[in-house]
């Protein structure tokens, strides 16, 4: 056997559409990092959770960025072809999807990536 494995279709993908690594951990760190609105809505949920006996206020059906950006290590075990789990593999989508998006092509499914 070589010691070279083959590139699995996450790394292929990157390298057909030119995306580099820093690139998307960038991209990766500006989507998923939490914001003021999301600690607003967060609130808005807590308080609408204690107040359910009281009356039923107006509900937050907005979702909150989840706060964990993709890491070095998950992209690493992407590339490399190693078990990266399903959230991890959704934050990587958001990421090359958003790097897609400014560069004027089109988006991509999570399947055609894992």
């Amino acid at each position: 056997m070589s010691n070279e494995a083959t590139p699995t279709k996450f790394a292929t993908f990157l390298k057909d559409k030119k995306v580099d690594a820093r690139r998307l951990l960038t991209a990766s760190h500006n989507l998923e990092s939490f914001k003021a609105e999301d600690r607003t809505i967060r609130l808005v949920k807590r308080q609408g959770r204690q107040a359910e006996g009281d009356k039923k206020g107006p509900a937050e059906t907005r979702e909150t960025r989840s706060g964990k950006p993709v890491t070095p290590r998950s992209l690493e075990a992407a590339l490399t072809g190693k078990s990266v789990s399903g959230p991890a593999k959704t934050r990587l989508l958001r990421a090359v999807n958003a790097i897609l998006e400014q560069k004027k092509m089109e988006k991509i499914d999570l399947r055609a990536l894992f």
